[in-house]
């Protein structure tokens, strides 16, 4: 539990310092002050990321679970769909693909198969 508090924690303190790095990276002892939260949020001796995720992240993912479980359903719904609506198209330019091939080559194919056929006749001795 404590490894998932941090991990959720220091993903947060990720997506954050991505936007965070752009704006204020100029102030003096930036990545100093960084790497000693981050060390902050480690140690088992402060607890930082337990410490956070019960003041802060847990009553918030609490307050929400309805609207994010919602959001889970429907991403699920729009994934499916999404993909029966591409795997349909994928299918239909497949068989689009093969049935112009089969066009195209239908009379190069037919012309040697007349060929062979033909020359197979002739290659047999007459016998009347």
């Amino acid at each position: 539990v404590r490894w998932m508090m941090y991990w959720i924690v220091f993903a947060l303190f990720m997506a954050t310092e991505t936007f965070t790095d752009l704006l204020i990276s100029w102030f003096p002892f930036y990545y100093e002050i960084k790497m000693a939260f981050v060390v902050w949020l480690l140690s088992p001796y402060t607890r930082g990321a337990s410490l956070l995720y019960r003041k802060f992240v847990h009553p918030t993912l609490s307050r929400k679970e309805k609207e994010i479980d919602t959001y889970i359903i429907q991403a699920k719904e729009r994934g499916y769909e999404a993909m029966v609506r591409f795997g349909k198209r994928g299918f239909n330019m497949a068989a689009t693909a093969a049935v112009q091939a089969a066009a195209k080559s239908q009379g190069a194919l037919a012309g040697r198969l007349r060929s062979f056929s033909m020359q197979d006749l002739r290659s047999i001795p007459d016998e009347t």
